[in-house]
């Protein structure tokens, strides 16, 4: 049997880092129908889940698959599914559920080119805006996006950590390239991984309510089975979780529901930048469309242009304040993502005009050269 964390340097796909990236987080039960790009999370997952007494299960659909691991969080174990476009978009309405139940959980989307069944084996980022607004009403989501295969490792643990955390779904949003792609990835000794474990109620059983928020938020979360009244439902609820049918039930729920998010954004939101310092133009960019913008530029940079990169680790909560910030000192943004605009429509909108901003965007199937990015420095700067 090997360990839970297998520690050294390994040269493995983005997909199979998720998959020990959730072992090392404390994953327990991974629940999910086979789709490309994300099979191998599975295959992967299905190996080595027996090595810690976890539970495989390949369900029927992806609506299977996301209740199932809404069900087995509420058990006290820490559950993650896999999926790509067309599976992501079958779980929309119980990623709502997750987020109404304020349920933690991982949701892996492996984004390839669609609409539809689209491109299977070719990469894209066009899910983007789904994770954000894909359920139906008003919610707040957590999403991450890797940038390469070790970024997979720790963004998985990280995404369970923020779940547990908030008791909220998190994304990892990664895409075909990401996914497939093999790197060296360094997983360390488990004794320095943080792992956060979501919090749980304390005193006298027959006062607890359920979704009452903590100080920070968050309320406190029982397994079933712990003794404690646990009525969970995805209908407008109280602070017990009973259905309570009236406007200002639903005001309080979702002040609730929206302020552990934005009341935390300092703690959620994380970007990494290169070369800003005193840059002019300012690269927007997550995901394998990175590397796109930190080849754009050095090259801009040659040929004298200020440029630098701004990388959205976290996309939602989308940081707004930095985008204004940024936007009040340069002299344009670009954002570079393999949709035709999706993430581009925010950073235009949190520019709020200070600073023009441009797409450099393609509709799917391969990367963003960075050429396309030096053409419009040169047509516009």
């Amino acid at each position: 049997m090997k360990p839970a964390v297998l520690t050294g340097e390994h040269y493995i796909t983005g997909d199979v880092a998720c998959a020990e990236g959730a072992i090392a987080a404390g994953c327990k039960f991974f629940g999910a129908y086979p789709i490309t790009p994300a099979t191998e999370v599975a295959e992967h997952m299905a190996e080595r889940l027996p090595d810690v007494n976890g539970t495989f299960i390949q369900m029927e659909d992806e609506i299977a698959a996301i209740a199932s691991i809404l069900g087995a969080a509420w058990t006290g174990t820490k559950s993650m599914t896999a999926t790509s476009g067309p599976g992501f978009s079958l779980m929309m309405e119980n990623l709502g559920l997750g987020v109404c139940t304020e349920t933690p959980c991982v949701i892996i989307n492996v984004q390839r080119t669609g609409p539809s069944t689209g491109l299977p084996t070719l990469t894209g980022q066009g899910d983007m805006m789904q994770a954000r607004w894909g359920s139906h009403g008003d919610y707040e989501i957590i999403a991450l996006a890797p940038a390469s295969p070790q970024d997979c490792f720790y963004h998985t643990i990280l995404a369970f950590n923020l779940s547990e955390k908030y008791r909220v779904p998190v994304l990892v949003m990664a895409d075909e390239i990401v996914g497939h792609m093999s790197e060296k990835v360094i997983i360390p000794d488990a004794s320095k991984i943080k792992l956060i474990d979501r919090p749980k109620p304390r005193g006298r059983k027959d006062r607890f309510k359920l979704y009452e928020p903590g100080p920070n938020g968050v309320a406190p979360m029982p397994a079933i089975g712990d003794g404690y009244n646990v009525h969970v439902t995805g209908l407008t609820h109280d602070e017990r979780g009973y259905p309570a049918m009236s406007v200002e039930a639903q005001e309080q729920m979702m002040t609730n529901l929206k302020g552990k998010i934005r009341n935390n954004l300092d703690d959620i939101i994380e970007t990494e930048e290169y070369k800003m310092d005193d840059a002019d133009i300012v690269i927007v960019s997550y995901g394998i469309s990175v590397r796109t913008g930190l080849t754009a530029v050095d090259e801009a940079r040659k040929l004298g242009y200020k440029a630098g990169l701004l990388r959205l680790v976290t996309v939602w909560p989308f940081p707004e304040q930095m985008i204004k910030d940024i936007a009040e000192r340069v002299r344009g943004l670009i954002t570079v993502e393999i949709n035709l605009g999706q993430v581009h429509y925010e950073v235009e909108r949190c520019a709020g005009g200070k600073a023009p901003a441009y797409l450099v965007g393609s509709a799917g199937g391969k990367i963003i050269h960075p050429d396309k990015v030096i053409e419009l420095i040169k047509e516009t700067f």
